[in-house]
């Protein structure tokens, strides 16, 4: 594997990190800049908004672009956002400097992941992909509680430091390492792409990864105040817990990308449906140190376990467009990392308390368990249309690709 394939995967550490962090850093930043935590929580939107608007705009902006040219541009902006985002004076300042950073993620996933695949031969995009994919599972792993853990002793601003140093490695290594990857011979026919949009199923997909991403992110957006004003842990046990719930992300990744494969579906709703169970008893035993921790980590668990069936159905129902499917995937992705927080943020102002969030965020992912219903259904329907027989939906053919969110990017 090029080494160059490696330093994506650094540059996607430090992305990751910076989007998921502030989980762990919402009660210090809303001290600094004297707001409450529901709007602190809407940092937490501005970045999956960018990268929403980032993902289809850039994927499409940038195709005749130089692609290494293009990976300078994005990653030395992120690097920018983080270092503006460490000195910001005021909150405006703060989400303004979210909203330009996520815009810069979501472009460097995009022509990050083109970039990986065209330096590998065919039968190693896959592999390419998961180092890619590795650098997200080791920010929630290891960048995310560090996050935390620099915010509780150095205060929150050394964070985005933090990560602003991380952003200045990675840029030092595209710089130094990336090739110049020739442009392609034909641009992509847009129009024809933008025909996906008129099938019902890319909209289901949608629909199911912005509800089961959304449901998560409801309750792990607020998941510091909840370990500490509700289970009453300490606060120097969020960065473990915030650690656990990024092994648990790992586990579930490695165990539904080998699953997925020949059970598209049955991954979908098992997985979907473990996070809805595990949120209701997340919100039923929030007073416990110890169930709050380990739900904790099964969360994470079935989060990113669904995750590559998400990415996979996509790419399935959307085959005739390459260039948006895996922005598509993306945007739905952060659709739900935006509705999430903003729900939880509206139930807790509404008096109802942080352990709100959990059942708010079950809620949503029921939702999303009846959207996959809808979608096995009519996939089940087509497919004896087009055989004249029914056949297996857990063994729909898929595709590598990787996940912008809890379980993304």
């Amino acid at each position: 594997m090029p080494l160059a394939v490696y330093i994506l995967g650094l540059s996607v550490f430090a992305l990751g990190t910076s989007e998921f962090m502030l989980s762990g850093l919402l009660p210090p930043i809303a001290d600094d800049m004297d707001v409450s935590i529901p709007k602190a929580g809407l940092l937490i939107s501005a970045f999956a908004i960018g990268m929403v608007i980032g993902a289809p705009l850039l994927a499409v902006a940038t195709l005749r672009l130089p692609r290494k040219t293009t990976l300078i541009a994005l990653i030395s902006t992120f690097g920018v956002g983080q270092l503006v985002g460490a000195l910001a004076p005021s909150y405006g300042i703060l989400f303004a400097s979210r909203v330009v950073s996520a815009l810069a993620c979501a472009g460097f996933w995009a022509v990050g992941a083109a970039v990986a695949i065209a330096m590998v031969p065919v039968g190693s995009r896959a592999r390419a992909m998961a180092v890619m994919i590795g650098g997200l599972s080791i920010a929630n792993v290891l960048g995310v509680p560090a996050g935390a853990f620099l915010g509780e002793h150095l205060g929150w601003r050394s964070a985005f430091w933090a990560v602003g140093a991380a952003s200045a490695i990675a840029l030092v290594g595209v710089v130094t390492l990336i090739p110049r990857i020739p442009l392609p011979a034909e641009k992509p026919r847009l129009r024809r792409e933008l025909t996906i949009y008129r099938d019902r199923q890319v909209w289901l997909a949608v629909a199911v990864t912005a509800l089961a991403a959304g449901g998560v992110f409801c309750a792990f957006s607020y998941l510091a105040p909840l370990l500490t004003d509700v289970a009453g842990l300490d606060a120097g046990w969020v960065p473990t817990v915030l650690a656990l719930f990024g092994i648990g992300a790992l586990i579930g990744t490695t165990i539904g990308g080998r699953v997925a494969d020949a059970h598209l579906f049955g991954v979908l709703l098992s997985g979907i449906t473990a996070s809805t169970l595990f949120l209701g008893a997340l919100a039923v035993f929030a007073s416990s140190p110890v169930a709050t921790v380990i739900l904790s980590f099964l969360l994470g668990v079935s989060a990113f376990y669904t995750a590559p069936a998400l990415n996979a159905r996509m790419f399935n129902v959307a085959r005739a467009a390459p260039t948006l499917a895996g922005a598509t995937t993306t945007a739905a992705f952060n659709l739900g990392n935006t509705g999430g927080p903003w729900l939880g943020g509206t139930v807790i102002d509404a008096g109802l308390g942080f352990v709100s969030t959990a059942w708010a965020g079950a809620a949503m992912t029921l939702l999303g368990l009846a959207a996959a219903a809808v979608a096995l259904r009519l996939h089940t329907s087509t497919s004896r249309v087009v055989t004249g027989s029914a056949t297996s939906a857990d063994h729909e053919p898929t595709r590598s690709t990787h996940s912008p969110g809890p379980a993304r990017k």
